[in-house]
């Protein structure tokens, strides 16, 4: 996997829980806009003039310790070899203040897709050059 982007972002008092902490779910949330963020970045965000782009068909997490507000995180993000329409993105989440404690990592298998055809199309040469280093 190779680093290709790093956030960094505030933990709103929205997305704690009942329980006092942030609700599993948004650690969803944090892994997505870091992927919208690096896609944005590189200027592949959302649907393309040929009505193609990302979609993620699966997304994993592992809980490790518990996000309270306030504060700020950073979420890197890693990707893998990028096959013929798809590839495996990795990502951390660690408080800023805490650069040394991981709080929880995950990832997703995201396919380049033709939207209007639904159906998978090759990744576009220059998201496969970014990720190959």
């Amino acid at each position: 996997m190779q680093h290709v982007f790093t956030l960094r972002m505030p933990i709103r008092w929205g997305d704690m829980d009942a329980m006092g902490h942030v609700n599993n779910t948004v650690y969803f949330r944090y892994l997505e806009q870091a992927r919208i963020s690096w896609f944005e970045s590189v200027g592949r965000s959302g649907r393309d003039a040929n009505g193609q782009g990302p979609v993620i068909i699966n997304a994993r997490m592992d809980f490790l310790r518990q996000l309270r507000y306030p504060g700020d995180i950073e979420i890197r993000l890693y990707a893998g070899q990028p096959g013929r329409s798809s590839f495996e993105t990795e990502a951390e989440i660690r408080r800023v203040d805490q650069p040394d404690v991981l709080y929880a990592r995950g990832g997703a298998k995201v396919v380049w897709s033709d939207f209007a055809a639904e159906k998978s199309v090759p990744l576009p040469d220059a998201l496969r050059q970014l990720m190959a280093g």
